[in-house]
C-alpha cells in the first residue's frame, strides 16, 4: 500500500519545485488536483508526464474540478457543488470530460470529483436528472477506460450506493475521503464501508470532526486529532481486499502543512504495518 499525498496543478509555473520537494521527502505517488480547464493542454500533458518520469512519481488520480462557484457550507453549498445544480450542469459536464481526456493523456484511469449535495430523496425529480448527467460523464470515461469517482461526504452512503444503481454504469467508483463523511455530518468512515466499501478505488487519508452548528462543516484536524478511526478504517479496507493508494490531504498551506503530512504518513504507516504486515 502506497502512501503519498496531493500536488495542486493550475500552471506550469513551480510543478518542477512542487515534484521536487516530494521526491526530497520520499513521496513516490500523488492525486494531481486541478482547477483549471485552460491548463488542461496537450503541451502541458507533454511536460507534465516527463516531469513525474523525472522524479519517479505515479499520478495515483487527477481530482477534477469544475467551472463556476463553488462555496463549502450545508446552505450556498446545495446550490453550487457538482453536477446536483443543473444551471451548473451543462459546463461542468464538458469540464469533467476534458479533465479526464487530459488526464488520459498522463496515463490516468481515475477521475475524481465532487458531485454536490446529491438529494437523499429518490423521487426528487432533480435526482433522476443528475443520474442522467453522471451517466454522460461515466460513459465518456467508459470509452478512455477510465473510472468516474465520487469523493465521499456530501452524500449519505446510501445516496451515493443509490445514485451507482440508478446510473448502472460499471466504470463508477469512490475515492473515500475518511474524514468529509464526519465534516459533513453524513456518516463514519467504518461503517460507510459497510454499505459501498466494493466502490471504493482511491482514498484520502484526512481527519476532522463533526459540524457544531447548521450551516458549517465540521473543521479539519491533523490526522489522529479528529474523529476518524483509522485503524478501523484501514481493518475494513483489509477485510474488503483493497491494497491501494493512500493520499494524504491537508488542507491548509505553509511549512505547517508539509510538517503535518509527514507526521500523518509516520501514524498511518504504523496502522497499516500493524494490520497489512511490512
Amino acid at each position: 500500500m502506497k502512501i503519498g499525498t496531493c500536488v495542486s496543478f493550475s500552471s506550469m509555473d513551480g510543478m518542477d519545485e512542487k515534484l521536487a520537494v516530494l521526491r526530497e521527502n520520499h513521496f513516490f505517488s500523488c492525486q494531481l488536483i486541478s482547477w483549471n480547464p485552460n491548463a488542461w493542454t496537450d503541451e502541458n500533458a507533454t511536460t507534465l508526464k516527463l516531469l513525474f518520469e523525472k522524479y519517479g512519481i505515479t499520478v495515483s488520480a487527477f481530482w477534477c474540478g469544475w467551472e463556476g462557484p463553488c462555496e463549502w457550507n450545508f446552505y450556498t453549498g446545495q446550490l453550487t457543488l457538482g453536477l446536483v445544480p443543473p444551471c451548473y450542469r451543462t459546463v461542468r459536464i464538458k469540464n469533467l470530460c476534458d479533465g479526464a481526456d487530459f488526464a488520459l493523456k498522463l496515463g490516468v484511469v481515475d477521475v475524481i470529483t465532487h458531485m454536490g449535495f446529491i438529494p437523499e430523496n429518490p423521487y426528487d425529480p432533480n435526482f433522476s436528472s443528475f443520474c442522467v448527467a453522471v451517466k454522460q460523464v461515466a460513459q465518456h470515461l467508459k470509452t478512455n477506460g477510465q473510472y468516474l469517482l465520487f469523493e465521499t461526504g456530501q452524500e449519505t452512503p446510501v445516496t451515493m450506493l443509490r445514485c451507482f444503481e440508478t446510473v448502472g454504469c460499471d466504470n463508477l467508483g469512490i475515492n473515500l475521503d475518511t474524514a468529509n463523511l464526519i465534516l459533513y455530518g453524513k456518516a463514519n468512515p467504518v461503517d460507510a464501508l459497510d454499505v459501498f466499501g466494493k466502490y471504493v478505488r482511491n482514498l484520502h487519508a484526512k481527519d476532522g470532526c463533526y459540524p457544531v452548528n447548521g450551516h458549517d462543516l465540521g473543521c479539519e484536524t491533523c490526522i489522529g486529532d479528529g474523529k476518524v478511526d483509522f485503524r478501523g478504517v484501514f481493518k475494513k479496507l483489509h477485510e474488503l481486499g483493497y491494497n491501494s493508494h493512500v493520499t494524504i490531504e491537508r488542507e491548509i498551506k505553509g511549512g505547517q502543512q508539509i510538517a503535518d503530512i509527514l507526521e500523518s504518513r509516520e501514524y498511518l504507516q504504523k496502522i497499516i504495518d500493524e494490520i497489512y504486515g511490512k
